[in-house]
């Protein structure tokens, strides 16, 4: 099977080596699982009650009614199964500091209880990465080497890849080709997304004719890190400071002192993430300012429990236990992507998809907070499952060959200054609030570049956009002020 992320090609699973800088990695708060063997009751150490039903209906919830409800409830369902599974790899989680015979769990915005396991305090997704490179290999990896596009045969299977690397690269045959790319963060200037996260997989995809849907879903995370210094220069990945900071006791503020979401939310600050990202933009644009703030003096053993997130504030100079922390929203998640069903398959024959830059209705119009860890690891495991099941090879020389002899010339590829002007029409034009008119500016920008696969994701995040003219989820319409 050919694996395409977004920091390198491989053939087969992973194999021992730190990606760094990929989404998995970079995920802070945690898992949201219910019914592990610690605790299969869901009466977890500190007396809260859960089942895996409250975790269905707090998803839906999130979602706005946008879900696809059997993919919630087949994905869900596995989750403590597949979590077990990854134990056994040798996952370790934050045990309970009150009782180390259960794991210690959170509570984050749109979740009733506390059901989220983490590692290393805020370092969850570096701790499952390290698990699962270490369980395999052996394995075949390309490295520096890039996704130009899919191969598809004549009856519409998709073949392999085209690769471009330092050395020429060239097609890459494969019986099943697994698309894991991440999102389209970078398509944006303020995210909190990796920087290979540019939406590749939805435009090769849509080119090679799967289905691609909800692209006007585009999650905002509450609380990023605003920094004056990289606010000015518009690129970079921003620092994310984690909902489970809020769930430990953390409050949103503007300039004044004030609460962000009072009046708002019965939820508070932990209502989902499109209720308070919506909330501080209002109350940015009320007050003409940039950010808001995160108050969490007030939390206990700050740095023991958020090492993380506290090395990126004494970075920026923020002492979190005697400062307010800036923060503004910035794009986190894309809650859309390339559409599959609850194993990973798409509409195109030989072609799967896995991770962010897939949709397979889980996460509906708004993503629950750390649903995205279980999502990836049920999926991209039944996906590993389906192929080995099948036994599905690559096809012979001369059908290949044909193929890629028939290959459209690949798509353009953005220069810097191209992918930056591409970067300030989305940020402006298709951000948190958006309505026609800035999107069609949006729009004007994205017809006068080439036409590359990031284009073509930002395309149809738009063109979604467009179709969509008023509020849901994380889509926030306004036609004016207050609105």
């Amino acid at each position: 099977m050919l694996v395409i992320d977004s920091v390198e090609w491989r053939v087969g699973a992973r194999k021992q080596l730190r990606f760094a800088d990929a989404a998995t990695n970079l995920a802070q708060g945690g898992l949201a699982v219910v019914g592990l063997d610690d605790d299969p009751s869901g009466h977890v150490a500190n007396g809260f009650e859960d089942t895996t039903d409250s975790h269905i209906a707090d998803t839906l919830d999130a979602g706005a009614g946008h879900c696809d409800e059997a993919a919630v409830a087949s994905i869900i369902r596995a989750g403590a199964a597949a979590t077990e599974w990854l134990i056994g790899l040798g996952a370790t989680f934050d045990p309970a500091p009150d009782n180390p015979a259960v794991y210690s769990r959170t509570k984050e915005g749109g979740h009733h209880a506390r059901r989220i396991i983490h590692a290393g305090g805020d370092a969850t997704g570096a701790e499952i990465e390290r698990a699962l490179e270490a369980s395999v290999t052996g394995v075949r990896v390309l490295q520096n080497a890039t996704a130009r596009q899919l191969i598809v045969g004549k009856d519409g299977r998709v073949l392999g890849a085209l690769v471009a690397d330092p050395r020429g690269g060239g097609a890459i045959r494969a019986g099943a080709t697994l698309l894991a790319t991440g999102g389209v963060g970078h398509i944006y200037r303020a995210t909190t997304a990796p920087s290979g996260a540019r939406g590749e997989a939805i435009g090769m995809a849509s080119d090679a004719g799967a289905e691609i849907r909800d692209m006007e879903f585009i999650q905002f995370h509450p609380t990023v890190l605003y920094d004056e210094r990289s606010a000015s220069d518009g690129t970079g990945r921003r620092h994310l400071i984690s909902e489970a900071v809020r769930g430990e006791g953390a409050i949103l503020v503007d300039s004044r002192g004030n609460s962000v979401t009072a009046g708002v939310d019965p939820r508070g600050d932990l209502a989902p993430r499109d209720i308070v990202s919506r909330a501080i933009a209002t109350r940015m644009r009320q007050l003409g300012e940039d950010h808001v703030f995160l108050d969490a003096r007030h939390i206990d053993n700050f740095a023991v429990r958020f090492p993380t997130i506290t090395a990126g504030l004494t970075a920026a100079e923020i002492d979190p236990t005697k400062d307010l922390i800036p923060v503004a929203p910035a794009v986190h998640y894309t809650c859309g992507g390339i559409a599959v069903d609850p194993f990973g398959a798409t509409r195109a024959p030989g072609l799967f998809a896995a991770g962010e830059c897939s949709a397979t209705g889980l996460h509906g119009a708004n993503r629950l907070a750390s649903n995205s860890l279980l999502e990836g690891l049920v999926v991209g495991k039944r996906v590993a499952e389906k192929v080995a099941e099948t036994h599905a090879v690559p096809v012979g020389d001369e059908e290949f060959a044909a193929a890629v002899e028939g290959l459209p010339q690949p798509r353009p590829e953005l220069e810097p200054r191209q992918l930056f002007r591409l970067q300030t029409a989305m940020q402006e034009g298709a951000g948190v609030t958006r309505n026609e008119q800035s999107l069609r500016q949006a729009l004007a920008v994205i017809d006068r570049l080439p036409q590359s696969v990031q284009v073509v994701a930002a395309r149809k995040v738009v063109e979604a956009a467009l179709a969509r003219p008023y509020t849901l989820g994380c889509h926030t319409w306004f036609e004016k002020d207050g609105d």
